[in-house]
């Protein structure tokens, strides 16, 4: 009796390591994933009254969650009866973070001076009262819970891709325990990012002078943590889905490692070139295929016609 119970006591800590491993190793390849979710969610609430802020952050959370509960089932699913399309579908993933960080590029670029002239009408529009602020909350928290089931489903991929050759409890363990730390760890650190402002304006106004200063550094500081989420989000997006295309494709993958390897061999710079030339290699993958799904998406809109075209 206590034989067994010492057997499947080792079991279970073998599973919860195997767990820990894998999550790691998910987590560190969903780097560009999270980075891209802070800076989507925690502009998703800007116009919303600050007192509603962290609600709606707690909604979106809400329906994060419930996007999870659907996609783990699925994945492990997947894994279970159809293993060979969770390469596709890693590989899919990766083209769709690439397509996605190249479109941002291409907007900022091109159309910068159209969202900057537009801002003045939305602002009116947002202080009317033609504006319905229950309807305009839950518009918000629709497309911030859509987005989110795109961004779930990328991590989710990307999780697959890593627990695939795992048993089934490993596999269960590593997507639920990642389902949960993404969703407690970008909702809260967006919750916090969205009263960063008001945390400012309220050391602001406090009689001591080291307060008043703190609080207005955290005001200026703010907006430009928001851009630096942003750049570093897209630019994260580009790496990771750039080294999950290129891990997909076998030749690929192993001319960068023989190209790592031989550049690491050279004497006094060799170790730095061998670390940074396979994130340089992936970027540059990740911006060649972002840009190449960009065309083929704008010749297929082109196809279907200019009212297509123009979305």
């Amino acid at each position: 009796m206590a034989s067994s119970l010492l057997t499947l006591l080792d079991d279970i800590a073998t599973v919860l390591d195997d767990v820990a491993v894998m999550t790691k190793l998910a987590a560190r390849k969903s780097a560009g994933v999270l980075g891209d979710d802070l800076a989507l969610n925690a502009q998703q609430v800007t116009g919303v009254r600050a007192d509603r802020e962290l609600p709606v952050v707690w909604a979106v959370a809400k329906g994060s969650a419930r996007n999870k509960l659907i996609l783990v089932p699925a994945a492990l699913a997947i894994s279970a009866w159809l293993p060979w399309l969770v390469t596709p579908l890693l590989m899919a993933g990766g083209l769709f973070l690439c397509y996605e960080g190249f479109e941002k590029v291409m907007h900022k670029l091109f159309h910068r001076a159209e969202d900057d002239a537009a801002k003045p009408g939305r602002t009116a529009a947002l202080a009317g009262t033609e504006v319905d602020p229950v309807a305009f909350e839950r518009d918000k928290i629709r497309g911030a819970v859509r987005t989110d089931m795109i961004l779930s489903a990328e991590i989710i991929a990307i999780t697959l891709g890593t627990v695939a050759g795992a048993a089934f409890l490993t596999q269960l363990g590593a997507l639920a325990v990642i389902s949960a730390l993404m969703t407690v760890g970008v909702y809260g650190l967006v919750a916090g990012i969205v009263k960063l402002d008001d945390a400012g304006l309220a050391l602001s106004r406090r009689t001591s002078a080291l307060a008043r200063g703190a609080g207005r550094t955290i005001l200026r500081a703010a907006p430009w943590l928001m851009k630096g989420l942003a750049i570093a989000g897209t630019a994260a997006m580009f790496l990771v889905g750039g080294g999950i295309i290129a891990h997909g494709i076998h030749d690929l993958a192993t001319w960068i490692q023989d190209t790592a390897a031989g550049l690491g061999a050279l004497p006094t710079v060799g170790a730095v070139l061998g670390a940074i030339t396979p994130t340089l290699i992936n970027a540059v993958v990740g911006i060649v295929a972002g840009g190449l799904a960009v065309g083929a998406v704008q010749i297929f809109r082109h196809m279907r016609g200019p009212a297509a075209a123009a979305h």
